[in-house]
């Protein structure tokens, strides 16, 4: 079987399939191959696999800028996802951090947020790419605030957590797992996450729940097949990803690449899609974002 990677080797998708791959395959009887399909910001895979049509066993590791924002905002996106792919199982999630250079005077959110009613004239927060995840859940945290929070794109966190250090720009916006070395190395600050609760990983790190705020949000990575692969072969290969999410002991090699391994049934994983166009697809659309 292959599973399909729409971006490079060494990232977190890549590591997240390759781990999977390895357990899938004693639970399934099948070698499976990690395939890396890089282009059009992940789109490209998405957009080829739906049309080969070959029979043999393929998945793709898919998250929302695939699956959720890129349908909203390219004109000719090249595949639907409800029609031509069908969820299996998620396997993975991230929440997102606001973080302000180690320099900053504002040691907590709650002294950020008065310091953004202050100075609304001088509000901005990078973000590592517009139309990213990150960028509308800056516009999701600027409407809970009831601010107006203009942001500034970067080519990714790299240069973004530089300039954040620097002191280039007041704060930042980005996944949890990019802003994490940089916080225990004391390089940055983050102040408050979009999970539900504390992540074992940052312990010190409250919630945006915690700081006042009725918010929450997470990214998350989850395995779909192509809707012309036979429906009996699908739920095995879902099943089999199921059980193997289950496991500690692959559990705790994900934890230790720094990823917060899910068990989610089929079911229960398209509930989760309900759930989560509900609260992200309203704030794409505000936004106007145009690629």
């Amino acid at each position: 079987m292959r599973l399909v990677v729409p971006y490079p080797p060494g990232g977190s998708s890549d590591r997240a399939a390759r781990l999977l791959a390895e357990a899938l395959a004693p639970r399934l009887g099948v070698l499976v191959t990690v395939d890396n399909r890089v282009g059009a910001g992940g789109r490209l895979a998405l957009q080829q696999l739906h049309r080969e049509n070959t029979g043999q066993n393929v998945v793709v590791l898919a998250n929302p800028a695939t699956m959720l924002v890129a349908p909203l905002v390219f004109k000719d996106n090249g595949y639907d996802p409800d029609k031509d792919y069908v969820v299996l199982s998620q396997i993975t999630r991230y929440a997102f951090g606001v973080a302000v250079g180690a320099g900053a005077q504002v040691r907590d959110f709650s002294h950020l947020h008065a310091w953004m009613l202050a100075h609304r004239d001088k509000l901005s927060a990078g973000i590592p790419a517009t139309g990213s995840l990150p960028h509308f859940f800056a516009l999701m945290l600027a409407e809970q605030l009831g601010l107006t929070l203009p942001v500034v794109g970067y080519r990714g966190s790299g240069p973004l957590l530089e300039d954040l250090m620097a002191g280039h720009v007041p704060m930042a916006i980005d996944t949890l797992d990019a802003l994490e070395p940089l916080h225990k190395a004391g390089k940055l600050r983050v102040l408050a996450m979009s999970d539900d609760q504390r992540v074992p990983a940052l312990p010190t790190v409250p919630t945006f729940k915690e700081a006042g705020l009725a918010l929450s949000a997470q990214g998350w990575n989850a395995l779909y097949a192509p809707a012309w692969l036979p429906a009996p072969r699908a739920r095995r290969i879902a099943d089999a990803v199921f059980q193997a999410m289950g496991d500690k002991a692959l559990q705790a090699r994900f934890t230790a690449a720094d990823m917060v391994p899910v068990a989610l049934s089929r079911e229960q994983t398209v509930q989760m899609l309900a759930a989560y166009r509900a609260q992200w697809v309203p704030v794409v659309r505000r936004s106007g974002f145009q690629p």
